[in-house]
């Protein structure tokens, strides 16, 4: 694509780049439900759930305001049981955050006393917080002068200024925050980071930004955003296989309880070998991603002995089920 020439240089026209970034915002900025509020709390939930899951899953259901509602504080979340916290997070995956984020605040609690620190250093310290989550809470709870880096910023930055190495090496990760640390705005960085994470959600795009009615292309030293920013080649998704029993006895159905560290402590249909039930058609099949993962899962629904948990199905809704699972199971009974 051609794109308009660039005037100014951002790190030699900071206070101009950052007006127009504050300008912007001010205008377009979206009226999300964690923007409504500075309590590091409700940041620090917003900011754990948006880590691996898009904006728009979060805000569909919205699963922010329903874990507020059950979890309004810090101390609410410390006495949770697993299967309580598990069904909280339920439909987010990567389970392992939720129980981070209890972790965090038994922390919060026990080693500062309920009050939340502020530094980007002190919230790194916390279980499950790196390096940009620490930051976000800082600048956007505390409007501490905390630089933060994600997908969207690490993509304005390439391209503002024509970086092209790759980011995701550790050379590229060190250079695009310490561009991140010249280019904030270090008297209004809750603004100023809002400002640079929505440009790369809006005209700053993966795939054919908007360069010609983006607010800072007037900055903008790249004359090829499509090509930036560089990254590693991508990791292959593994095609795997599993064939499940769906076994319903009355009202009751069977299930095992998860006990690996990726689903520890959810519910699915038990799995059996191919070779057992090489000589049966599947009732049906189902595909799915997660993670580094395609499953095709074949579904049977045969009486076999089987370990595992009777469970009513009127139970079925109050159990912690990974998504796919659970449409499995609500599609077959």
């Amino acid at each position: 694509m051609i794109k308009p020439l660039a005037s100014r240089h951002p790190l030699s026209s900071l206070d101009e780049l950052r007006e127009k970034f504050h300008r912007w915002f001010s205008q377009e900025g979206k009226d999300l439900p964690w923007r409504k509020t500075t309590d590091p709390w409700a940041v620090l939930v917003s900011e754990i759930m948006l880590q691996q899951t898009t904006v728009a899953a979060v805000i569909a259901n919205r699963r922010f305001e329903k874990f507020l509602r059950e979890y309004p504080e810090v101390k609410t979340i410390t006495t949770a049981d697993e299967a309580q916290l598990l069904k909280s997070w339920e439909g987010l995956g990567y389970y392992h955050r939720v129980r981070n984020l209890q972790e965090a605040a038994k922390m919060i609690l026990e080693k500062y006393h309920g009050v939340f620190p502020e530094s980007a250093t002190e919230l790194e310290t916390l279980p499950g917080i790196g390096k940009y989550t620490a930051g976000a809470v800082s600048s956007f709870a505390f409007n501490q002068a905390a630089p933060i880096v994600d997908a969207n910023i690490a993509r304005v930055i390439a391209r503002l200024l024509n970086f092209a190495d790759e980011i995701d090496s550790n050379l590229g990760q060190k250079t695009i925050w310490n561009l991140a640390e010249q280019l904030l705005d270090t008297h209004k960085p809750r603004l100023f980071n809002s400002a640079i994470m929505e440009l790369g959600q809006t005209y700053c795009s993966p795939k054919n930004p908007d360069c010609f009615n983006c607010p800072v292309a007037d900055f903008c030293q790249t004359q090829k955003p499509e090509e930036l920013p560089k990254k590693k080649p991508r990791k292959l998704f593994k095609k795997i296989e599993e064939h499940a029993i769906l076994n319903r006895r009355n009202d009751k159905i069977l299930l095992i309880q998860e006990d690996g560290s990726r689903r520890k402590g959810f519910w699915r249909l038990p799995l059996v070998s191919a070779e057992k039930v090489a000589h049966l058609e599947a009732d049906s099949t189902h595909r799915y991603t997660i993670t580094h993962h395609k499953v095709t899962l074949f579904l049977y629904e045969l009486n076999l002995d089987e370990e595992g948990e009777w469970i009513a199905l009127s139970s079925l809704a109050s159990l912690p089920i990974a998504s796919p699972i659970r449409r499995i199971i609500e599609g077959a009974i």
